[in-house]
């Protein structure tokens, strides 16, 4: 038998068939896998080959950790280890008996009460026998700064009822705040009552218990006349599920019951201010900076760790008797000095090189984009400039050059209020309707001067009482004026009248048109005002948040744990600060978060509240509670949508929710905000309520004017239209800008007839007489950088009758 000399290759006709394709379903990748797993995909695979036992065990397993989870929260919450449970009374009507409470509650079996350092008038319980420990502080409900400071760091609210109304206007504001910035546990007490009649009892009973529904859905009314009843509710307050605000439960917080002003050596207006509390929410760090509510941000120096004056196993001192102490009431403000300087330890000291710095704005170099250095030729130009605008001032023997030169004639003087009105009028008041306020304004000035010279020769009672008529008749002439801009803005939204005596190209000559508003390209770093080179910006602000809270979950920080008894040395303090201690009011400090006291453009997503009808224009000054921060500021108000650009409002509206933006420190979300006006008397009125929605400034803000113009004289698809401009160069110099009518047609400018302002236009249909052409002109703005941390202390608020109604307001 022969064999072949080599192996048979197929030649070129021989039929290739196509390899399968298996495709992308899991039994095909596999095959191709020949058995090799990723060691990332073997967990998720051993989860999912989990049999029906082991996942039902599993489950049981987490529900148990969850369990155990809150119950211990719920145990070490005025225990021997945790901090005394803080429960808020809040008095909701003018009638509740306060006194009548708290005598009840300090009545308890086998219970110590001790009072509280400060004028508030707290009180702490302590009951060894139910191994637990409260601390109650008492807020009045006018009193509107105190009861939210206190609400943001109470464990429980404990509110006092009236027996027969429930609770009065006051009352109701409160409340309105309360449920804004976020209502942690609470409980409702109703003292009184018992000297109705049974039957009457029983039905005004049922009246509160219909009223207090719509507030409290589902709540449970305690009675509170004797010692049993209030047993019951101190029971209920122990064991209630406790409800988490977000804004305190990632930052450490601290209720003052002891403090100590140390002045410095330089100042006494100006010193350490140790403060002693229990440490509440998260370990407290010595070099992270703490914030006092309402005072503002400072750094710690030290932190002591004293003898804990509320334990529920103390120490007896040699030669020391404590007998009769279960039903006395101890006053510990007279040797609280003393008692904090004996035993004190100290736990931390602050290190430089860690400590967080007190800079909020970046300082700017004006010469930091400076490239080119200025020419001889240049410096001669100046240097001739200056001598031709030298001119001769009289001034004072002994005047230097450099002290002549800020000599201001009273021409010059003017001339700068002309300059600071115009950068005032083209930077918000497009429109002719602040002129008409600003004119009625002078108007009422001079006629108060002619009041006051005419009542020179009247008494001055009669005197008196007419001013005061007058400015009330004259803050109603003002709010009018408000109600018919709101009126006039929502009839004709951004329309504005071209004026007469200015060229459109002058007067608008910062505004652009757009193609689209929606899609139509628009940088966020183009044209920045000076205040944005003060500001600090994240390079992704999310993920530097997720970071931090990350941090936070995992307990990396070092320093007081939860439910120590610690001595903060807070230094460079005011004295104002220890002096409104001393007056009751409550000292709240919060740890910050880093980057948290440096300034940025902070959005707010708020909603107008319905209790408050009054128009609020944009950049009017107005108060802010965002989280534990408190501040004024004047902030733009423009729409919430998803798009990249987001046009300005002028006006609050009461129908949507919009986006406030404002210069004021960092804040990581989510944090409740609340937004206040300061009426002329000092009260404060809530306007809107929200929460915090960003910390962006490269979020744009649109500013939109409408110019609007008549057809004259209709074609098939060409108009003539008048009244838009009124010379021949501002049709030339807004020929590119689209036009569009209320009717829905587009169309464009063509060419200018005559040098009065008419132009023929082309439309993509033919337009009705009745039709209005109009052209659309953009603009970003930004907010003023009026950030002010002091906010006045609020008058009791009273509901407010002056407020005109919308249907009474008529247009001319």
């Amino acid at each position: 038998m022969v064999m072949a000399a080599g192996a048979h290759r197929p030649g070129p006709l021989k039929q290739q068939n196509k390899a399968h394709k298996g495709g992308k379903h899991s039994g095909s990748s596999q095959r191709r896998a020949g058995g090799r797993v990723p060691v990332k995909a073997q967990p998720r695979r051993r989860l999912r080959d989990l049999n029906r036992v082991d996942r039902r065990h599993q489950a049981l397993q987490l529900r148990r950790q969850r369990k155990e989870a809150v119950l211990a929260e719920k145990r070490s919450l005025g225990s021997r280890d945790g901090p005394p449970h803080l429960v808020v009374v809040v008095l909701l009507h003018s009638r509740a008996a306060a006194q009548d409470s708290l005598r009840l509650l300090q009545s308890q079996d086998s219970a110590t009460v001790r009072a509280d350092e400060g004028g508030a008038g707290g009180f702490a319980l302590l009951c060894p026998r139910l191994k637990q420990r409260w601390r109650f502080v008492t807020a009045q409900a006018g009193d509107l700064h105190a009861v939210l400071d206190l609400a943001k760091v109470a464990d429980s609210l404990l509110f006092i009822l009236d027996p027969v109304d429930g609770w009065d206007s006051e009352g109701e504001h409160c409340l309105s705040c309360l449920f804004a910035q976020g209502l942690p546990s609470y409980a409702l007490a109703v003292p009184g009552g018992t000297d109705l009649p049974p039957k009457k009892r029983i039905d005004a009973r049922k009246k509160l218990s219909k009223c207090i529904e719509k507030r409290f859905p589902e709540a449970k009314l305690f009675p509170l006349n004797t010692e049993q009843e209030s047993s019951l509710l101190l029971r209920h307050l122990s064991s209630q599920k406790q409800r988490h605000l977000a804004f305190r439960a990632r930052r450490a917080h601290l209720l003052a019951r002891a403090a100590e002003f140390v002045p410095s050596q330089d100042s006494d207006l100006v010193g350490t201010l140790k403060v002693s509390g229990f440490v509440r929410g998260q370990t407290l760090n010595v070099n992270s900076l703490v914030h006092i509510v309402g005072h503002g941000d400072f750094q710690l120096s030290q932190v002591d760790a004293p003898p804990d004056p509320l334990s529920l196993n103390p120490r007896v001192v040699k030669g020391q008797k404590r007998s009769q102490q279960d039903m006395e009431v101890q006053d510990d403000s007279g040797n609280g000095a003393v008692e904090m300087e004996e035993d004190v330890k100290v736990l931390m000291k602050a290190d430089p090189s860690k400590q967080e710095s007190l800079q909020s704005e970046v300082v700017p170099d004006p010469m930091e984009g400076e490239q080119t250095w200025p020419t001889e030729e240049e410096l001669q130009e100046a240097e001739d400039s200056l001598k031709a605008n030298r001119r001769v001032v009289k001034v004072p023997k002994g005047t230097s050059k450099y002290q002549a030169a800020w000599i201001v004639d009273d021409g010059e003087e003017g001339s700068e209020k002309d300059d600071d009105d115009d950068d005032e009028d083209d930077d918000m008041d497009d429109d002719l309707m602040e002129e008409t306020v600003s004119q009625e304004g002078e108007s009422s000035e001079e006629e108060e001067e002619a009041g006051e010279e005419e009542s020179e020769t009247m008494t001055v009672s009669e005197c008196l009482r007419d001013e005061q008529y007058d400015e009330k008749m004259e803050e109603d002439e003002q709010m009018l004026e408000r109600y018919k801009q709101e009126r006039m803005d929502e009839m004709f939204p951004d329309e504005v009248d071209t004026p007469r005596d200015v060229p459109a190209r002058v007067r608008f000559q910062k505004y652009r048109g757009l193609k689209s508003f929606r899609t139509s390209p628009w940088d966020p770093k183009e044209n920045l005002p000076r205040d944005y080179a003060r500001i600090f910006q994240f390079q992704d602000f999310s993920r530097t948040r997720k970071n931090l809270f990350r941090q936070i979950e995992k307990e990396e920080t070092e320093g007081a744990s939860v439910g120590w008894y610690v001595t903060l040395h807070v230094c460079n303090v005011p004295v104002s600060v220890m002096e409104s201690f001393k007056e009751g009011k409550p000292l709240v400090l919060f740890s910050l978060l880093p980057h948290e006291q440096k300034m940025s453009v902070l959005n707010f997503l708020v909603r107008r509240h319905p209790g408050n009808s009054e128009p609020v224009r944009a950049k009017e000054e107005l108060i802010f509670h965002c989280g534990f921060r408190r501040f004024r500021a004047s902030p733009l108000f423009s729409q919430h949508t998803s798009a990249d650009k987001h046009k300005l409002e002028r006006f609050l509206r009461p129908d949507a929710a919009l986006v406030v933006t404002v210069y004021a420190p960092i804040t990581f979300p989510p944090a409740s905000v609340l937004v206040f006006k300061q009426r002329n008397n000092g009260m404060h009125d809530l306007i809107a309520t929200g929460s915090l929605l960003s910390v962006d400034p490269d979020r744009i803000v649109i500013k939109r004017l409408v110019l609007s113009g008549h057809p004259f004289k209709i074609f098939t698809k060409m108009a003539v239209v008048r009244y838009m401009f009124f010379n021949r160069e501002d049709v030339m110099w807004f020929k590119p800008v689209e036009l569009r009518t209320k009717w829905g047609r587009r169309g464009h400018i063509k060419e200018p007839l005559g040098t009065h302002g008419h132009m023929k236009c082309h439309f993509d249909g033919q337009l009705k007489s009745q039709d209005t052409v109009l052209l659309n002109l953009y603009k970003r703005v930004f907010p003023k950088w009026t950030y002010d941390p002091h906010v006045p202390e609020p008058v009791p608020w009273v509901r407010s009758e002056s407020a005109l109604p919308e249907q009474e307001v008529e247009m001319e």
